[in-house]
C-alpha cells in the first residue's frame, strides 16, 4: 500500500507581521473554539491572523479578536461573521501567568500560528513588546546583511 501525502491546504498560518512589529518572548500553545464551518474555511486555507490580537476578559477568559476566517463556500446557514471573537483555550495557570506579565510588564498577547495539531486546530499565542522605528530598521539591516553574507559564501563553492 502507498504511503499517504501530506495535502497542501493542509499549511499552517503564521503572522509575520508579529515579529517585524513586536519582540517575541514566551509562547503558548492553546486550543480555538470555532464552527464547523470555520474549521472547513481553515482547512482550504482561507484563514488570517495578521491583525489579531488577544484579550483576556475580566472573567479570565482568553478571547482572540480581529482574526479573519472567511465564509466556507458551501456553507448553508449564512450566519457567518468573520471577524469574530473567538474563545481561546488555556489552562488557567496559564492564564493568570499570562495575564500578570501582561499588566507588569507592558506586553500584549498576540497569535504568531494558527496550525493543525492531529485533527484539532491550535493556535501559537506569545507575548509580545512593541518594536520602535529603529529597533525595525536594524532587524532589516541585519537580515540583509545576514542574506549578503549567504550569497557571498554559496557564490565562492
Amino acid at each position: 500500500m502507498a504511503k499517504k501525502k501530506k495535502d497542501d491546504h493542509l499549511k499552517e498560518v503564521r503572522n509575520a507581521k508579529a515579529y517585524h512589529n513586536y519582540f517575541v518572548g514566551d509562547k503558548f500553545e492553546a486550543g480555538i473554539k470555532l464552527t464547523g464551518p470555520e474549521v472547513k474555511s481553515i482547512r482550504a486555507g482561507k484563514g488570517q491572523i495578521s491583525e489579531a490580537f488577544v484579550r483576556i476578559d475580566s472573567d479570565m477568559v482568553p478571547k482572540l479578536y480581529h482574526a479573519y476566517i472567511d465564509e466556507f463556500q458551501f456553507d448553508s446557514s449564512g450566519k457567518h461573521n468573520p471577524t469574530r471573537p473567538r474563545t481561546l483555550l488555556l489552562n488557567k495557570k496559564e492564564i493568570t501567568r499570562i495575564k500578570k506579565e501582561m499588566e507588569a510588564g507592558g506586553q500584549a498577547l498576540i497569535p504568531t500560528r494558527l496550525y493543525f495539531k492531529q485533527a484539532l486546530i491550535k493556535v501559537e499565542v506569545a507575548l509580545c513588546k512593541g518594536k520602535k522605528l529603529h529597533d525595525k530598521r536594524d532587524t532589516l539591516k541585519a537580515k540583509q546583511q545576514m542574506r549578503e553574507a549567504d550569497r557571498y559564501v554559496s557564490g565562492r563553492r
